[in-house]
């Protein structure tokens, strides 16, 4: 199977610039290494009606392009309900009844990292499985067998982080974030994740049940993020911030991307050209600090 990278948004609204620079840096990332480049929408959770066609066409405003068809979560149920029955044959999965504010509130097991789940519902016998199943729907969770895994990242090095009997499927049955995105990448062929930072504690997780999985573990660049000028994760709240609203400004989809580049050291232009120039090692490691773009040619 042909490598790969790729773009993974979620259509809840419009991207702003923080989401296109990742989309740019992933593109990058792909096409300098001579991977195929995929779309994927992850619609599991949030999709907002009319959200993906204003993101695909702010994708290719800035010149990111991608190989094949758009794929979407939604279509790929069978996927992840076949490696649940895997993980679940194995012995790996356990019924879980636990509420948010249960988890929250609950004592933390002894020895348990900081966050971890309890195992609250971990040992239940069949007396107690029977009653719980008759009060609310269960989740299924990971029967993890370590308290960390380690990654390696392209730009952070070693990462060693959390794993613990995390959720694979939501109690509505709703497959969780951690498990559609393994499975995805692996059938896809992804063998290169580049996305923001803020995702790296997530990452051990996610690689820890890849190789349950038997799944190839991809390489990962999580990248720095945009931020506000309190230094807080950019997001649309914080004024003109997406292509729609910097055009009504009088900046068109050309000026957004080439001061995006520019904040990656790489020339102004199409995004071949930038590709020419991209080096992973010289990216900035910092948060980038967004602020108001002046109409073009003012």
């Amino acid at each position: 199977m042909t490598s790969a990278g790729r773009f993974a948004p979620s259509p809840s609204g419009e991207l702003h610039v923080g989401n296109l620079r990742t989309a740019i840096l992933a593109w990058l990332f792909a096409r300098s290494t001579g991977r195929k480049f995929l779309l994927r929408v992850e619609d599991l959770d949030r999709a907002r009606a009319g959200a993906e066609a204003e993101q695909l066409r702010d994708l290719e405003a800035v010149g990111v392009t991608w190989d094949g068809d758009v794929v979407r979560q939604t279509a790929r149920g069978p996927l992840y309900a076949r490696a649940i029955s895997r993980l679940a044959a194995a012995g790996l999965t356990y019924e879980c009844f636990c509420t948010r504010r249960e988890v929250q509130e609950a004592p933390s097991a002894p020895h348990a990292p900081q966050g971890a789940y309890p195992g609250t519902c971990r040992n239940l016998d069949s007396a107690e499985l029977e009653f719980k199943r008759s009060t609310r729907p269960a989740a299924i969770r990971l029967r993890a067998d370590v308290a960390e895994y380690t990654v390696h990242d392209v730009l952070h090095g070693a990462y060693a982080g959390l794993v613990d009997d995390f959720v694979l499927r939501r109690n509505d049955g709703v497959t969780a974030y951690n498990l559609a995105v393994v499975v995805d990448d692996a059938e896809q062929g992804i063998d290169q994740v580049v996305r923001g930072d803020d995702l790296l504690p997530s990452t051990p997780r996610q690689a820890f049940l890849a190789s349950l999985l038997n799944i190839p573990i991809p390489e990962y660049a999580h990248v720095p993020l945009v931020v506000n000028a309190d230094g807080v994760r950019l997001a649309k709240r914080d004024g003109a911030v997406t292509l729609r609203d910097l055009a009504k400004a009088g900046n068109s989809a050309a000026t957004v991307r080439d001061r995006l580049l520019e904040s990656l050291g790489l020339p102004a232009g199409p995004l071949e050209k930038a590709a020419e120039a991209f080096e992973p090692a010289a990216l900035p490691r910092e948060p980038w600090a967004w602020s108001a773009m002046r109409p073009s040619g003012s």
